[in-house]
């Protein structure tokens, strides 16, 4: 089978998440997705364990970690030291003939080995050359470095994520994953795809200058209009919608259960539920509207209500009626759930360390769907296949190049 990328060649020359993911999304739909890494090091998130995957029984060193395991599948690794000038040779070569560079290198850093945007476009005009950077290719702050945790911070995520002040346990908290670095890949998947197309059309290639920062606002979504509508900034509201109300975690008898009463139909039908059926009359409460204004007031009257009941009990009687909720897993539940179990959403691939078990992407097309072709590589695993094949280098240049520390 033929994926939907199949005809499209990327070199990655990213690491840690936003760029891998990216190119992880695209070596899903088919792309040949080539990593280039340091010779010595690879990808830094190779050292970022605890866990790993172990190593068979000869091997030396941890083995694969998780994390690096979770960003690079479908793709080969080509270990290239690009500081030296044979490197940055080997690089440019391989761009020549490639579809799409996708880097997040600090802006200008590429520059000085001929692998920068304007350098690589010359060579193959039709290239789309993605950099996915902290700030951007310009502004003030251009040049600082960026991490997902760092831009939740500062591109106001945090400001919104957390209990509330005044409450116990009151203060800003992270997003449990790098919500930042993955919407910020899949932005980059996107508009290196609106790049393909613009191609079709125009033949030419372009750059693209996706920064975290501005992924950050842009996912701010509903908030980022409520305040530009308001001016006034939204605050910290723990488990709390600012637009819709009930739409939060509720204790129950052995747990907790979320409630997404999405209107004012599923309010009523959740007050009869609860045995509460005049709440749904109450002026204060009728219409949402009424019941965001009113949260304080009707908070306290749902929540004795739900400490009744297990929370089993709830989920069968409210998804019978047709309200929206749902249990909090843990991530064993999660894969456990009858749901995830028949839709495949974990796969696992035959790797030299024995198999990886990952996570399916959720890109379902029905004539050219994902394609797991290849385990996340080993460092350096494809250096000699890919200078034969791509480069057709024979074993003796190899060799030099090997005994130079040019590749790995």
């Amino acid at each position: 089978m033929v994926g939907a990328l199949g005809n499209l060649r990327v070199v990655e020359l990213a690491r840690v998440l936003a760029g891998p993911w990216a190119a992880q999304t695209l070596a899903d739909l088919g792309a040949d997705v080539v990593k280039v890494e340091h010779p010595g090091r690879g990808d830094d998130t190779r050292a970022w364990g605890p866990p790993y995957l172990p190593p068979p029984a000869e091997a030396t060193g941890p083995g694969e970690s998780a994390y690096y395991l979770c960003t690079n599948r479908n793709k080969r690794s080509i270990a290239i030291d690009f500081a030296q000038r044979e490197g940055s040779d080997l690089v440019r070569s391989l761009v020549r003939t490639a579809d799409i560079v996708i880097e997040n290198f600090r802006p200008g850093a590429l520059a000085k080995y001929g692998l920068d945007h304007e350098s690589l476009l010359r060579d193959n005009p039709r290239l789309i050359y993605c950099s996915i950077t902290a700030f951007g290719q310009s502004g003030p702050y251009s040049q600082r470095p960026g991490y997902d945790f760092a831009i939740q911070g500062i591109g106001g995520l945090m400001s919104l994520t957390g209990v509330a002040d005044g409450e116990p346990g009151a203060g800003p908290v992270k997003v449990g994953v790098a919500v930042t670095d993955l919407s910020a890949g899949l932005y980059g998947a996107i508009g290196i795809l609106a790049a393909v197309n613009a191609r079709h059309l125009t033949g030419r290639g372009q750059h693209l200058d996706l920064s975290l920062f501005e992924t950050q606002m842009a996912m701010l979504a509903n908030q980022a209009s409520n305040y530009l509508v308001s001016g006034e900034a939204p605050r910290r509201m723990g488990n709390s919608h600012p637009n819709v109300v009930p739409y939060q975690a509720f204790a129950t008898a052995d747990g907790h259960i979320i409630l997404a009463v999405g209107s004012d139909e599923q309010f009523r039908r959740l007050c009869e539920e609860l045995a509460r059926p005049e709440l749904a009359e109450d002026a204060r409460f009728a219409t949402n509207r009424a019941r965001v204004e009113n949260r304080k007031e009707l908070i306290p009257q749902l929540t004795p209500a739900l400490a009744q009941r297990r929370t089993a009990a709830w989920l069968e009687a409210f998804e019978a009626v047709g309200i929206p909720c749902a249990p909090i897993n843990s991530l064993d539940q999660v894969f456990a759930e009858p749901q995830a179990v028949v839709r495949n959403i974990r796969i696992e691939l035959d790797h030299p360390h024995g198999v990886v078990p990952t996570v399916a992407s959720p890109v379902r097309l029905s004539h050219t769907p994902p394609l797991y072709r290849r385990a996340p590589p080993l460092l350096g695993e494809h250096t000699d296949e890919i200078l034969r094949d791509e480069l057709e280098l024979d074993a003796v240049r190899i060799g030099e190049l090997r005994a130079a520390g040019v590749v790995r």
